[in-house]
């Protein structure tokens, strides 16, 4: 088959680097992609949005199958153009990625579909919103309702900052037409997990559980960020509450997404909130979790693009997936500034002998190009995805940073501290 991946990041990085060693796979083509992705793929040069470009090279060469790594593509219907043109894709209907576009569709989905998340309000005026935060008080969550890059959610731990949040997303317009509604919910206590599966329209198949850290800093100080590093599995995930959170939550969205006329295929990535009455739906993801990928894939056994077809296919019930039974984690290293303003085209060194001579680590680029004499530059916010596997959580962590430690990079940082949660536990 010849292969199209969309996206240019570490998860579509992780996403060609398992695609490309399946047999199924002929040809394997990323558009945009980045420095590490040309080592797996052929990269074209068209951004990742650019909807009738994409179509259009679809068409030219005569892709068989597209695989959409990020949600923008997918919310701007590049599933139902390629569809069209008869390209079968690996991702939700623009009608089913509402349920990553739109905050307020998904709340309500809820609502109707009796699924558990934190009680809520929608907004398109700012004064009642902040009348509502008035009445229920702090901690508050206030949330852009469409696609923010993963900034258009404000954790209020005081009134005053939910009112600057409303004023920030309304009047500042901080997050442009994304922020032109907002949906304001209660505050929910409990540990945060990330829960990925693999959708057909109708049946749903869980994969490994996986854990990330959203804050830039150690020990979760700081600016929430696109992902500072992930885990897999994830401790919290026992048994029991995945069974709960298919049979609460993911299930109940299949059925409820069918009901709607929308039957939503692809991979759903359940963010959720492990509260003292179970699992709690925070949001909902239409595409893979990045950095969370880049652990599940490295822990896959089975050849991922059989399983991605089937999801188009519609013939999820008759497939399985192995996985290893070792730990995966990886560290992001970011550029110094990052979630902020930051520097680009810093050089990076050292990534060669990074790894050492371990197949169970693996360095995924993010934000990476080669320069005209063929430095490796950082480009963008988060660059570089250091993932190690390794019998335990805490083996898999000494790993990583070992390999980190490495890398010659002055103008990046990372966490210190990746997997803590997994290791307290023991």
């Amino acid at each position: 088959m010849k292969v199209l991946v969309v996206g240019g990041g570490g998860r579509e990085h992780a996403l060609c680097w398992t695609i490309a060693a399946s047999p199924l796979c002929h040809k394997l083509y990323c558009a945009p992609g980045n420095a590490g992705i040309a080592e797996e793929a052929e990269c074209v040069p068209i951004g990742a949005e650019d909807v009738d470009a994409l179509v259009a090279f679809a068409q030219k060469e005569a892709i068989d199958f597209v695989v959409v790594g990020p949600e923008g593509a997918l919310v701007l219907g590049l599933v139902d153009r390629l569809a069209e043109i008869g390209v079968k894709a690996f991702g939700p209907s623009a009608a089913a990625a509402r349920l990553e576009g739109s905050k307020g569709f998904t709340k309500d989905l809820c609502a109707k579909y009796d699924i558990p998340t934190a009680a809520y309000a929608r907004f398109t005026d700012a004064e009642a919103a902040k009348a509502y935060v008035r009445d229920q008080g702090a901690p508050i969550v206030v949330k852009a309702d469409g696609l923010a890059a993963g900034k258009g959610v404000t954790v209020a731990m005081t009134e005053a900052e939910a009112l600057a949040a409303i004023d920030e997303a309304m009047a500042g317009g901080a997050f442009g037409a994304a922020g032109a509604e907002l949906v304001v919910e209660a505050f929910l206590e409990g540990e945060e997990a990330s829960f990925f599966a693999l959708v057909d329209g109708e049946t749903a198949l869980p994969l490994v559980t996986a854990q990330d850290h959203k804050r830039a800093y150690d020990g979760d100080e700081g600016p929430n960020t696109g992902g500072m590093g992930a885990y897999s599995p994830a401790p919290v995930m026992t048994r029991a509450l995945i069974d709960r959170t298919m049979a609460e939550i993911i299930e109940p969205t299949v059925k409820a997404m069918q009901a709607e006329g929308c039957p939503f295929k692809g991979v759903l990535y359940a963010g959720l909130m492990i509260t003292k009455k179970g699992p709690e739906l925070i949001e909902y993801n239409v595409r893979f979790g990045d950095p969370e990928c880049q652990v599940i894939l490295m822990r896959l056994m089975s050849d991922l693009l059989p399983a991605l077809i089937a999801s188009a296919d519609g013939v999820l019930s008759s497939f399985d997936l192995r996985w290893y039974d070792e730990a995966a984690l990886t560290v992001v290293m970011a550029a110094k500034g990052y979630p902020g303003s930051y520097e680009k085209g810093t050089e990076i060194r050292g990534l060669d002998v990074a790894p050492g001579n371990s197949d169970d680590v693996k360095v995924f680029h993010a934000g990476t190009k080669r320069g005209e004499a063929g430095a490796l530059l950082a480009t963008g916010g988060r660059v570089l995805n250091v993932t190690a596997m390794a019998p335990t959580i805490k083996e898999a962590q000494a790993r990583a940073y070992v390999a980190v430690d490495k890398i010659d990079w002055p103008g990046g940082f990372c966490r210190r501290d990746i997997g803590w949660r997994a290791i307290a536990r023991g």
